[in-house]
């Protein structure tokens, strides 16, 4: 028997947002493509908009990038002729549109093949003044600009990337140099906007002490504290989020940093390898159940870790996309675990809730009125087999004459976040059984029963 138990009178703190994502909205209103509303129904909090001049559909190769912003390094920073917003500002518009805040990632996309906007700037002042700019845009209204109030301003992405073949997709010069580049951006854009949550690097990995050292003793000799800190992580078991969270925030204690600066893991997803059939088989499962199921017990392990805020790359159309049909932008079975999590993310507060087995990932929530609990059942041995489940609900504040209802949604090959069962609650604790397919999800709400 495999058991889950949430007790609901011991709070473990507020639920963390682990459900936003890479990139906003996509599609035409016109066309009947859009998937604007799915993202307001799932509330996803924040879209980082890194490698969004990757998809025409944001604006391409006119999009967010520095270097497609201020096309010539040359030109004068001051003048507002030397920037081209157009492009973004209508995706940045249309994210806002959908009720989704803009996680602003200043630098380049990720480049395996030409290289254009990953070399390090000739003047690194230079290019934070480019930065204050585009900033100043977005949210103070310069060049004809707006109000948008962008909180989070990430400096560059994965200086750090090697790919198998020796190339470098996203950083064309030393690590020492990129830890003096980023010390000297980081310290410019804080002096010049205290308010504001300026971080980085983006590190495609948090497990290079060289490379670690290197970046935070140049934030230290320059005197500066980042906001965040925020760096990737992509394997084959939600599991493994955990000690990723425990090795971010033993660097942050090293040097200090622990309550001061954010642990942000801001980009994420199901990989078994990266060459060859592991490859092509990640990429298959990312779209299907197997993915869904990957994401639903990857927020729950985010929420138990030390992690602040995690964002799921990606939902621009792409392969990486696990959230919406590429063609029509319609739901996939990925798209459900960020529905789920955001009614527990909406209920506040988090409970205790574990589970006595490897392959079970659950997390607890709840209100003045309202529990929930959303469990996976996940193991990357597509061949294991269904489960039973013991859930325990303990110490609801439920009795004869104030009864409660539970009401079970499901996610599976067959269900997407159907509500499949409801019952009458009029006791404290109570548990209930349920055979759990490989890679399903639930979520069981429990509310007020309406007289």
């Amino acid at each position: 028997m495999n058991k889950i138990a949430a007790d609901f009178s011991k709070n473990t703190g507020k639920i963390k947002i682990m459900h936003s994502v890479n990139n906003g909205p996509a599609g035409s209103d016109v066309r009947g493509t859009s998937n604007l509303k799915y993202f307001r129904e799932a509330g996803i909090p924040y879209a980082r908009n890194h490698d969004a001049a990757f998809y025409e559909g944001y604006g391409g190769e006119h999009t967010v990038d520095v270097h497609r912003i201020f096309k010539n390094f040359d030109a004068d920073e001051n003048d507002q002729s030397s920037y081209d917003f157009e492009m973004t500002d209508t995706y940045m518009k249309r994210t806002e549109e959908a009720g989704v805040k803009t996680f602003y990632r200043l630098g380049a996309r990720i480049e395996h093949e030409k290289k254009e906007g990953t070399f390090p700037p000739k003047d690194f002042g230079k290019w934070a003044r480019i930065c204050e700019h585009i900033i100043r845009h977005y949210n103070e209204g310069w060049a004809n600009g707006f109000h948008m109030g962008i909180e989070y301003w990430e400096i560059w992405n994965e200086p750090d990337c090697c790919n198998p073949d020796g190339t470098k997709p996203c950083w064309q010069g030393t690590m020492e140099q990129f830890a003096e580049f980023f010390a000297t951006v980081l310290k410019y854009l804080k002096t010049t906007f205290p308010r504001l949550k300026i971080g980085g690097p983006s590190l495609s990995v948090c497990e290079n002490d060289e490379n670690n050292k290197m970046i935070f003793d140049a934030i230290k000799a320059a005197g500066i504290v980042p906001d965040f800190f925020s760096f990737h992580a992509y394997t084959d078991n939600p599991a493994n989020y955990y000690r990723f969270g425990e090795k971010g925030y033993s660097i942050l204690k090293e040097y200090g940093l622990e309550g001061k600066t954010e642990l942000i893991l801001n980009e994420w997803n199901y990989v078994r390898g990266w060459i060859g059939k592991d490859y092509t088989y990640s990429i298959r499962s990312i779209k299907g159940l197997k993915g869904a199921s990957f994401i639903a017990g990857t927020m729950c392990t985010g929420q138990k870790s030390k992690l602040d805020h995690m964002m799921y790359y990606d939902a621009r159309p792409s392969e990486w996309n696990s959230l919406f049909d590429t063609d029509l932008l319609t739901p996939l079975k990925g798209y459900y675990p960020f529905k789920m999590y955001n009614e527990l993310y909406k209920m506040g507060n988090g409970f205790l809730c574990d589970s006595d087995s490897d392959c079970f990932y659950s997390i607890a929530a709840g209100s003045e009125d309202m529990y929930g609990i959303m469990f996976t059942y996940f193991d990357d041995n597509e061949y294991a087999e269904a489960k039973e489940a013991e859930l325990s609900f303990l110490n609801l504040p439920v009795s004869e004459n104030k009864p409660m209802t539970a009401e079970y949604f499901l996610l599976d090959g067959n269900n997407d976040m159907k509500l499949i069962r409801s019952e009458k609650i009029t006791s404290k604790a109570f548990k209930t059984y349920l055979d759990v397919s490989l890679y399903s999800t639930y979520f069981i709400r429990i509310s007020s029963t309406r007289q």
